[in-house]
């Protein structure tokens, strides 16, 4: 099949990451443009409220980006003679407003890394906005599945193995508690507006407006583009973005493993689980694969070594300005934005869809012929029998026989009801208390 060669342009569209396709305009190269322009904007607009740049100026600023239009592919070729794309950004602005009095205040007194860095940091934002709604949504469909199936026995497994009676209640919310952290977490990890100039002393506007004006400038610099202010530079000094990137991580490890634990019960010989809507397969009519818990697990297994590049970067951001490490960062952090988009879109619909066969759970209860139990047994009837002949009884159970007629025909328990010792509703422990307290603890702050 021929190639079009407009594709050269659209490198990534998805096609090979599902699970952030619909999912990540947000963080499109168009929306990193847009910020970029808004972060130049809102440099002038700082620089007009602290009583520096003229009005009309300001005003012809915002009216030349109001109407600029920016073609991704050709400013990423520009970005290849700078380093980065703002020059080529900068390089517009000016070419698009009315005379040099007005063009003198585009990127005045700063550089190009605290307009990418403030770029980002306002794509993040609105892009944490959007993964903390799905985090919400995700939150309160597990609560849903919590409460409901709150004393619903079900077997827990260690080490892939049936352990003991667990309820599905406390399955759910223990998902929902690593969720919640994951959403308080990454709650706190939005990344400031940067402003330090072309070595982070802000010479540049001290030399200009002196120093009482120019101190005034970085705060003004983030209020105007909308984000939180750091009361120093962070131009080598790489915190936020390993914390953020390590915020989305966690967010990915959340999901991910509620998506393993989908698509591992939701497997014919277990039934569990299901996905609302199952995917199907080119070549066996019958699947009903577990796609959005697929997808999920696909963005938790990738964000981890992209959140170790960050730690990277930041460990060789040497001088007062990184010289490559900082320009690595760029596509690691807007991946693990993408992938937690997209797992945060696709972990919501998929708590909110997931279905339970209490059918294929009770019977999965019962598939070890009572000796799921064994722990108990242990504990109750070691004191009439003695530890030893216990651990027989359950040995024989395990090799093929009956457990229940084994201790029915056991002379020693004649007359002893041994019922309840055998009924895994009677063996669930704290979870009921566990499943309250998670619903509690999963409601957003008032």
């Amino acid at each position: 099949m021929p190639i079009d060669p407009g594709a050269a342009a659209r490198v990534d569209t998805g096609l090979l990451s599902p699970v952030s396709a619909g999912a990540d305009a947000i963080v499109s190269d168009d929306a990193v443009v847009a910020a970029l322009v808004r972060a130049e904007v809102a440099l002038a607009q700082a620089l007009q409220s602290v009583g520096a740049a003229p009005d009309a100026a300001v005003a012809g600023i915002e009216r030349a980006a109001a109407t600029l239009t920016i073609d991704a592919s050709e400013l990423a070729a520009e970005a290849v003679r700078d380093g980065n794309p703002v020059g080529a950004i900068v390089g517009r602005l000016r070419a698009g407003v009315a005379d040099a009095e007005t063009a003198s205040w585009v990127h005045r007194g700063t550089t190009s890394q605290d307009i990418l860095d403030t770029a980002l940091a306002i794509v993040a934002q609105r892009a944490i906005g959007v993964v903390l709604g799905d985090l919400n949504r995700t939150i309160a469909a597990l609560a849903g599945l919590a409460q409901r199936y709150r004393d619903t026995p079900a077997a827990a497994r260690t080490l892939t193995q049936h352990a003991v009676p667990t309820t599905l209640g406390a399955r759910f919310a223990d998902w929902l508690i690593q969720v919640a952290d994951a959403r308080d977490e990454l709650a706190r990890c939005g990344l400031p507006s940067q402003l330090g100039g072309a070595a982070g002393t802000l010479a540049v506007l001290v030399e200009e407006l002196g120093v009482e004006i120019a101190s005034k400038v970085p705060a003004a610099f983030s209020q105007a583009a909308g984000l939180s202010w750091f009361d120093a530079p962070w131009h080598t000094r790489r915190t936020a973005i390993t914390r953020l990137g390590d915020g989305l991580t966690r967010v990915t490890d959340a999901l991910g493993r509620i998506a393993a634990d989908v698509a591992n019960l939701s497997r014919t010989e277990i039934a569990e689980l299901s996905e609302g809507s199952g995917g199907g397969s080119t070549a066996m009519p019958q699947k009903r694969n577990p796609v959005r818990s697929v997808l999920i697990r696909s963005a938790a297994l990738r964000a981890p070594s992209l959140a170790a590049g960050l730690h990277i970067a930041a460990a060789n951001a040497i001088d007062e300005r990184p010289d490559g490490a900082w320009h690595a960062e760029w596509p690691e952090l807007r991946e693990l934005l993408r992938l937690a988009l997209g797992a945060a879109a696709h972990g919501a619909l998929l708590s909110e869809g997931l279905t339970v066969d209490e059918a294929a759970v009770a019977r999965n209860l019962r598939a070890s012929n009572g000796l799921i139990m064994a722990e108990r047994i242990m504990l109750s009837l070691g004191p009439f029998l003695g530890a030893p002949e216990v651990q027989r009884l359950i040995d024989r159970a395990a090799a093929g026989e009956d457990l229940a007629t084994l201790l029915a025909d056991e002379p020693a328990l004649l007359g002893f009801d041994v019922g309840p010792i055998l009924d895994p509703s009677g063996y669930i422990g704290f979870t009921g208390v566990l499943v309250d307290r998670a619903v509690a603890r999963a409601r957003p702050a008032a």
